[in-house]
């Protein structure tokens, strides 16, 4: 069976996760992707180490699927290395500052001159062309300035959520960006630059919320966990857990008022829709938290099952890696790499086609795993390639 992008090749100079996770998509659709680290290793290969030799938990997850070379770029051998597998590339990848881009001939002005139609696609913090596109950022830094953290929390401290949302959200939104590019360019041959941006992606996802604030001037504060425009959407406590419950829509607070025998409530002018239900929420949140506390969390989702009503346990990750659904789905597979005690658990292709199915086909790669292999692809004899390595280039 073929895949969707095989016959594409995509430079991956990319760090941490928008970029590399940005490329991983395409890998996972079928491209070759190439990630490019330096001699030492990048940054990111080594947060959260689990291997031996000291590789990290998201490396493992957001370098699938890719072959793995060290250079230099910086070096005139190793720019020269760049040109050349930039004109046997579709994409060049790269989440840099615009200045690391220029230093290290990746800019778009740059490839263009080897590669015209050659697809750059970038992921930066804030965007280009702003007063503030010259910081630098990581997600939680939009997770900040978007208005997500001032809204997390109990009100007194803003909080921002453990999982990085917006690099993932980023990642995603290039790599679709990326592929109406190479469509584009099957159309017209022309080649273009792609950008995303963390602030941006954290925007877009609260978008609604802000266009709120401007519009109406709700002025919304933190409520921990309880939701401010429907009710019941909040965490309850169980005899032996917790459980989230969201009730959003007229049919779902019907049958919720079902279930808990408040059927009275439905002519109660406070909770005619959703809005005001989510404005006296307090009230709602405080008769769902009676009902749940006298019942274990498995009676709670039993009978909120039965009434087809949204809900779900805390689990901690490693009930989550545990749970039936979870390992029945092949949410996650495992993928061996040397030096772990055990296989990780990667996350699949989080979205499946039924004809051209992505997927995993191979680890992320050790360090400079294939440096001597793509480079005699690109017309480096084994000479050549030790000379690259005496100046310190790979």
């Amino acid at each position: 069976m073929s895949s969707v992008l095989e016959g594409i090749r995509v430079l991956d100079f990319g760090r941490y996760i928008a970029g590399p996770y940005c490329a991983c998509l395409l890998g996972d659709m079928g491209a070759d992707v190439i990630r490019v680290e330096k001699r030492t290793g990048s940054e990111d290969r080594w947060t959260s180490p689990i291997a031996q030799g000291g590789e990290g938990a998201l490396f493992m997850q957001v370098n699938r699927n890719k072959r793995g070379i060290t250079l230099n770029p910086m070096r005139e051998e190793g720019r020269e290395v760049v040109k050349r597998l930039v004109a046997t590339a579709d994409v060049v990848v790269a989440n840099l500052p615009p200045q690391s881009l220029e230093a290290m001939g990746l800019d778009y002005a740059t490839l263009v001159e080897t590669k015209p139609d050659i697809i750059l696609t970038t992921a930066s913090a804030y965007g280009h062309g702003g007063p503030w596109s010259h910081r630098v950022g990581f997600d939680g830094v939009a997770q900040a300035m978007s208005g997500a953290m001032y809204l997390t929390g109990d009100g007194t401290e803003p909080m921002r959520l453990y999982y990085p949302w917006v690099d993932f959200t980023t990642a995603i939104l290039t790599a679709y960006g990326t592929l109406a590019a190479i469509m584009e360019r099957q159309k017209t041959g022309r080649g273009q630059q792609v950008e995303g941006a963390l602030l941006m992606s954290a925007l877009t996802v609260g978008n609604g919320t802000l266009i709120e604030q401007e519009v109406i001037q709700a002025n919304r504060v933190a409520t921990r966990n309880r939701g401010q425009i429907s009710a019941p959407s909040d965490l309850f406590r169980t005899t032996d857990g917790w459980v989230l419950v969201m009730v959003i829509g007229q049919p779902l607070f019907e049958r919720w008022t079902k279930l808990i025998d408040e059927d009275h409530w439905l002519s109660d002018p406070r909770f005619k829709d959703d809005i005001s239900r989510g404005d006296h929420g307090e009230i709602v949140s405080e008769r769902m938290a009676r009902w749940c506390e006298t019942r274990t969390t498995e009676e709670c989702l039993a009978a909120l099952d039965e009434a087809r009503i949204p809900a779900g346990p805390v689990y901690s990750p490693q009930q989550a890696l545990d749970h039936e659904h979870i390992q029945a789905m092949k949410f996650m597979l495992p993928v061996d790499y040397p030096g772990l005690p055990r296989a990780a658990p990667v996350a699949d292709t989080p979205v499946r086609l039924s004809e051209t199915p992505g997927g995993i086909r191979r680890r992320a790669p050790v360090l400079g795993e294939h440096t001597d292999e793509v480079l005699a692809e690109v017309g480096y004899d084994a000479e050549a390639i030790a000379a690259l390595r005496e100046a310190r280039a790979i």
